[in-house]
């Protein structure tokens, strides 16, 4: 069984962070989201991956390298432009050949991995697996509709009107059917080839499509507010580690990681959260679901339910929380203080905060 891993498209809903980085690698608890899911690939058994790559391929190589990395054995799939994930299957035949395969959205999270699932496709081997998870606005996604039995009779994309609150989870299973599936089909009046017009193709030619109920967490985390719930979830599972220097007038509580390389100064930290290595806090609050990314200085400032990505400063602004800051952000002081800050801000920003 092969892996196929979707790693192009714009991120448009995580704008301005990328504009200059892949929405693939903006991380969660200090680990690139793409990373999860690789690691996931690996755990059940797969070995080989195909990774579908567009405008961001250059950046995307250069983290995964080959995929050894993961246990893996990379091979990098050019895609002009996002056409949709039936179009990133047809152009990937080569790749996958005659073998069964998980297609996997590379800004998708699911908890506790894939490996089930994948053995549960291995022994009965339907035509294809979905997974479905239920969801408030489906409007947003591919939703299936189910008949008396469990048996899938529809999937449509994105719907105005959805007929479930059923929502396609971004992991896909597949045999060899699937590829006279993609080549059936017609663009959408998104201009896509959609994978749920392929399913759909399968059961109308009576394949066998198979579903799967997952009432565990997943998120797609295209955009900042799922981002850090992602990272909340992460972090929950955090175990206290202090490999960095936390000196005699800080406090640490709970599941606080510091990195070997960071420094904790006349500082508390309230965990669960991470400061990464060659970060240095002084005279500060980070509160519980922070991730605080490498080489940051964070100086008599708050930080709560947050996500600071790499190479960033933020100095004596008070109170921010529940925001997303991108690499090399300055975040520094003007004259007044808001009791609160909320910010998304892109690499290279630089603000000014009353203080």
């Amino acid at each position: 069984m092969k892996g196929l891993v979707l790693s192009g498209g714009a991120g448009t809903r995580l704008r301005p962070i990328t504009h200059t980085s892949a929405k693939q690698l903006v991380p969660v608890a200090n680990k690139p989201v793409l990373f999860y899911g690789l690691e996931s690939i690996a755990a059940a058994g797969i070995t080989e991956v195909g990774m579908i790559v567009g405008e961001t391929a250059a950046e995307i190589e250069a983290a995964v390298g080959d995929g050894s990395e993961f246990g893996l054995k990379v091979t990098y799939i050019p895609q002009e432009r996002p056409l949709g994930l039936a179009h990133a299957v047809l152009i990937a035949r080569d790749f996958l050949g005659d073998d069964d395969f998980v297609m996997y959205l590379g800004d998708n999270f699911v908890v506790g991995g894939i490996s089930a699932l994948v053995d549960e496709f291995q022994v009965r081997r339907p035509d294809a697996q979905i997974l479905l998870t239920r969801v408030s606005d489906p409007r947003s996604f591919g939703v299936a509709e189910l008949d008396g039995t469990g048996r899938v009779v529809g999937l449509e994309e994105k719907p105005q009107h959805p007929k479930s609150d059923l929502a396609l989870v971004g992991v896909y299973l597949f045999t060899p059917a699937v590829h006279e599936a993609v080549r059936a089909i017609e663009p959408s009046r998104r201009g896509e080839l959609e994978i749920t017009d392929a399913i759909q193709h399968l059961i109308d030619t009576r394949a066998d499509v198979h579903s799967t109920l997952i009432d565990g967490y997943w998120k797609d985390t295209g955009n900042v507010g799922d981002m850090l719930e992602v990272n909340r979830t992460v972090l929950e599972s955090a175990e206290r580690r202090i490999d960095g220097e936390v000196d005699e007038r800080s406090e640490t509580v709970g599941r606080v990681v510091v990195e070997a390389g960071a420094r904790v100064v006349n500082s508390r930290i309230v965990g669960p959260a991470v400061i990464g290595s060659g970060t240095v806090v002084r005279d500060s609050y980070v509160g519980p679901f922070t991730s605080i990314g490498e080489n940051c200085r964070i100086t008599q400032s708050e930080l709560e339910f947050s996500i600071v990505l790499r190479d960033s400063s933020i100095q004596g602004v008070g109170r921010i929380e529940s925001s997303l800051i991108g690499r090399h952000v300055e975040v520094a002081p003007t004259t007044t203080v808001p009791s609160a800050h909320r910010l998304v801000l892109g690499d290279h920003s630089k603000v000014q905060i009353r203080s």
